[in-house]
């Protein structure tokens, strides 16, 4: 593996940790990652996790985006916290999307991106990275 390789890996695995903490500290439900490797170049992982309401997606990606800052991760884009159905945080490396359980069910983002295996056995892969 050459070192930019290796740099890359450990930045991503830094930020998955990050957003293992700070998701599961607000209690968001259902997460999982999915590998977006041989999938696309836009990022290397999405995490894809629940709230219960829209305020509680809000405040789960604000939370999140200032542990990420706080963590040393720059250039953050984020989108969607005006409603709060569906927030999109892009940290260069991994994608998340945090939604309102009646949104997420809606895009089925699992289904389009994910491995192909059933839902079942994808929720089974919740960030072990």
């Amino acid at each position: 593996m050459t070192d930019l390789k290796k740099t890359k890996s450990k930045t991503t695995k830094n930020i998955l940790n990050v957003i293992k903490e700070s998701l599961e500290a607000d209690k968001a439900k259902d997460i999982i990652i999915i590998s977006l490797a041989g999938k696309t170049d836009i990022a290397e992982n999405m995490v894809i996790a629940s709230g219960r309401s829209a305020r509680h997606v809000d405040a789960t990606s604000d939370h999140l985006i200032t542990n990420l800052k706080n963590a040393g991760i720059k250039g953050l884009l984020s989108e969607g916290r005006e409603n709060s159905d569906w927030v999109l945080i892009d940290t260069g490396f991994v994608i998340i999307n945090i939604f309102r359980p009646e949104v997420r069910a809606h895009y089925d983002l699992e289904k389009l991106w994910g491995p192909e295996t059933s839902n079942k056995k994808l929720k089974q892969v919740i960030l072990t990275q």
